[in-house]
């Protein structure tokens, strides 16, 4: 028996497969809507979701709701828009054309700026809530999604999101509810610097970590986030176990050290790859300008510079254009250096 509020999720690539996949599971009514090929496979294969913990369900073909088109949108008493940052301004059209006003829509996205879209192309008609997901999504293929990485989706406090908490309740795609959603997503982007690092490099998560040539760029990248949020007077809230000014001198400290305490301590399994490395390998445009990006224009309104977030920007849209990836201490140089 289904329960809940009924869920349409926007944009069901990997992500969106997953997290719909989990609700439905524990008994959520849920529309998925996505591109015609992940339709294709899971109108073949259904759904089979895993995690990094051994976790696994199954949905059958015809057990999924899944659809190309907007007019999905149109019973959904709450919108989980998963879709890639560069196309907010095309979804937030299709909800404001074709989803009931007064629909809940949760921003499942990259970046700290795609709300400010929602609220703007949306108005007063829709109620908007951030939200944010900590944790990577790998397409395996055959209807087959897998989180690789520990974490729980958050999502601002509201009464429509309670309501979808309750009924989601615990799961690889439980929801927590927080009153600093703003700080989060911020301390989210900080972490998500590594996405570039993981893209440039061509390897999985776990081998790019274990190389400290890739983590002094990571660490690099979020210093100097860090101290640019400063700046802005902007506080960036902890996702995760560490707080993000700590983070930079653990992921900075000597392989010894951070192979055989820190990393293992980190759930990472060997399938798990960054988001921004699936866009490249798959010749998608990535969210480079919604991750470092956001760090290089909030120094363009402080008049500074962000040099290491900068040269990042420009290294993954040549990577964008066919540039190969780069071994450890290569990259190092063409960022730091």
């Amino acid at each position: 028996m289904a329960g809940g509020p009924k869920v349409a999720i926007l944009g069901a690539g990997s992500v969106g497969c997953f997290i719909g996949g989990a609700w439905s599971t524990a008994g959520v009514d849920v529309t998925f809507i996505g591109r015609p090929k992940l339709s294709r496979d899971v109108d073949r294969h259904g759904l089979t979701l895993t995690d990094y913990s051994g976790w696994r369900a199954q949905l059958a073909p015809g057990e999924v709701d899944y659809r190309c088109g907007p007019e999905g949108l149109e019973e959904a008493q709450v919108i989980a828009l998963t879709v890639k940052s560069g196309a907010t301004q095309e979804a937030t059209a299709e909800i404001a054309e074709h989803a009931t006003p007064g629909a809940l829509v949760i921003s499942f996205q990259n970046g700290v700026s795609n709300v400010d879209v929602l609220e703007q192309g949306l108005g007063g008609r829709f109620e908007i809530a951030r939200g944010i997901v900590p944790y990577n999504v790998a397409y395996l293929g055959d209807g087959r999604f897998h989180k690789g990485v520990a974490g729980a989706l958050h999502a601002e406090q509201r009464a429509g999101t309670r309501s979808l908490a309750e009924a989601v309740g615990t799961g690889p795609a439980e929801i927590k509810l927080s009153d600093d959603m703003l700080g989060l997503a911020w301390g989210k982007l900080l972490i998500n610097l590594n996405n570039a690092v993981n893209a440039l490099s061509g390897r999985t998560l776990m081998e790019e970590l274990t190389r400290r040539d890739y983590r002094r760029i990571f660490a690099a990248a979020m210093r100097e986030g860090l101290d640019l949020l400063g700046q802005a007077e902007i506080e960036p809230a902890t996702v995760g176990p560490i707080s993000p000014k700590i983070l930079p001198r653990i992921i900075n400290s000597p392989d010894w050290l951070f192979n055989n305490l820190f990393l293992k301590q980190w759930k990472i399994d060997a399938k798990a790859r960054s988001s921004m490395a699936d866009d490249l390998a798959a010749g998608r445009r990535t969210e480079i300008d919604y991750l470092n990006g956001e760090l290089v224009r909030l120094a363009e309104r402080l008049q500074r510079d962000a040099p290491v977030n900068r040269a990042i920007v420009e290294l993954i849209h040549k990577a964008e254009d066919g540039a190969k990836a780069l071994p450890p201490a290569a990259l190092r140089k063409a960022i730091l250096d």
